[in-house]
């Protein structure tokens, strides 16, 4: 986990207004919702539905890819979702290997540079030595950082800071009085990723299920009725037209905003 910055970085505000008037989101984050319903809707087992989900996260990775958006975060596996039955644990464990095995090479090459946030060690050796071999042969890449939540939750996530934090004050690295909102957000596992601009869910659910609950604090919401393997360029776009639809305030008045924008 990183530790706070000895310099603060430009504040969250000023780069969000930026990323805005720019017209596309420079972070978009997805909970990929709906696998199991999807394949349920037509007779299938729910393991086919998170098959069709890979294709999907294909789908809107080269998305990002084209359009120019240089962050996306996929939640695909919640640190609630062991609470699911050990048979499809061990599907989408063994799904997750085989799917970055086959997909490191076109990643690779597209320049996209992999991440992971969350606790992946939890799902055996096998998966976490594949995604550390993954994360390093792609970390010089750059036009697309992908972030996969892997065993991931933002209560934990929240928890495991405080803890560092108040490891550090003990040891006098740092003093109480000296946190502040940068100095927590350095001390998350998305320390060095901008807060995401946009957020999708997929399935028709109007919920965050504990993800990225610090980081979403400004970001624009769009829900979809649609399933996650049904997710195509038609739902990617109309998502990123709400997002322009929209004016970000972040405490301001629509006047400032305008007045900002005419300035610049």
């Amino acid at each position: 986990m990183s530790g706070p910055s000895d310099s603060e970085s430009s504040s969250p505000l000023t780069r969000d207004v930026h990323s805005a008037s720019a017209g596309l989101p420079q972070h978009v984050a997805i909970i990929m919702d709906g696998n199991g319903r999807w394949a349920k809707a037509r007779g299938q087992a729910r393991v086919q539905g998170h098959r069709r989900g890979v294709e999907a996260a294909r789908t809107a990775t080269a998305l990002c890819g084209d359009a120019g958006i240089p962050y996306l975060t996929l939640f695909a596996f919640s640190s609630e979702n062991w609470r699911r039955p050990d048979e499809e644990v061990r599907f989408l464990t063994q799904l997750l290997a085989l799917s970055l095995e086959k997909e490191l090479d076109r990643l690779h090459e597209k320049g996209v540079r992999l991440n992971v946030i969350g606790d992946p060690s939890s799902f055996g050796n096998k998966l976490a030595n594949t995604i550390d071999g993954a994360v390093e042969k792609t970390s010089g890449n750059a036009k697309l950082t992908l972030t996969i939540a892997l065993n991931y939750g933002a209560r934990q996530e929240l928890v495991l800071a405080a803890r560092w934090l108040a490891e550090s004050c003990m040891q006098n690295k740092i003093t109480p009085e000296s946190i502040t909102e940068s100095t927590l957000q350095n001390a998350l596992s998305t320390y060095d990723l901008p807060d995401p601009d946009l957020l999708i869910r997929t399935g028709g659910e109007v919920r965050l299920s504990n993800f990225l609950l610090w980081q979403l604090a400004y970001t624009e919401l769009v829900f979809t009725e649609k399933l996650w393997p049904d997710f195509d360029e038609s739902v990617f776009w109309e998502a990123i037209a709400r997002f322009q639809g929209r004016q970000r305030r972040f405490g301001q008045t629509g006047d400032q905003i305008q007045a900002w924008s005419r300035t610049t």
